[in-house]
């Protein structure tokens, strides 16, 4: 097991992490290097790859060098492999020698032209629909034994909650991002509905009516012929304030 203060320092690390980090890409790629980092030996470098599946599609991967990231490019080029298969199923995948593994041999086939013998993916407890993994390459046959792996699970438990947070903050900014967006839409309609009414003399719905025809004649969208009315103007597009 990973020692009480290592567990603490890793705890701390990732914390700090989350914090300073400003998007889920920036996070897992730096958690991706301190994996590699932790499990690594002097002589024996692990490479360490995280996928990241959002609804059931690769949203994020990062790597702990070029290398890892070229190898978990191999897996998604032919749609499945040890990572995507634990970040789907939510269990461990494991192998131990390329040459005898019998799973995904084309996949294996050309992972190991790269020189690589042992793959463990590890799957990261999350919320929801979201989906990750950690992905560990060796070029060493039965490189992740009970200790190594011991060793991962116990880094995947300690990161998990680190890694929950960060996808729920990125949750949450493209949740008030699209808040902001459809907000700044309908604030551009409202506008360009008084303008129309003032033009025409004509009731709200008349005005409406008018923006929503012309958007059917000229197959454009909504907000796009009502920034038009609005620009008209030469006083610029509209924007959404709020106070304070």
């Amino acid at each position: 097991m990973v020692s009480e203060s290592t567990a603490n320092s890793i705890t701390r690390h990732l914390q700090e992490l989350v914090l300073s980090s400003s998007d889920v890409e920036e996070f897992l790629g730096e958690l991706a290097r301190m994996s590699a980092r932790s499990l690594s030996e002097p002589g024996d470098e692990i490479l360490c790859g995280i996928t990241l599946l959002r609804h059931r599609k690769a949203a994020t991967v990062a790597s702990s060098s070029p290398a890892a990231q070229a190898m978990d490019e191999i897996q998604y080029a032919f749609g499945d492999g040890p990572c995507m298969t634990a970040s789907r199923e939510q269990e461990a995948v494991h192998i131990e020698d390329l040459e005898r593994d019998g799973r995904w041999p084309q996949y294996a086939a050309t992972v190991r032209g790269h020189g690589f013998r042992s793959i463990l993916a590890l799957p990261f407890l999350l919320e929801g629909e979201t989906r990750a993994a950690l992905n560990l390459y060796s070029h060493r046959p039965g490189r992740f034994d009970d200790r190594a792996t011991e060793l991962a699970c116990d880094f995947v438990h300690q990161t998990s909650m680190a890694l929950r947070l960060a996808v729920r903050f990125a949750h949450s900014s493209d949740t008030a991002a699209n808040l902001m967006a459809s907000l700044e839409t309908r604030t551009g309609i409202d506008v360009a509905v008084g303008i129309i009414m003032a033009q025409n003399r004509c009731s709200q719905v008349e005005a409406f009516e008018l923006l929503k025809s012309a958007s059917s004649a000229r197959n454009i969208k909504l907000h796009a012929v009502a920034a038009g009315v609005v620009e008209s103007l030469g006083q610029g597009p509209t924007r959404t304030h709020f106070e304070a």
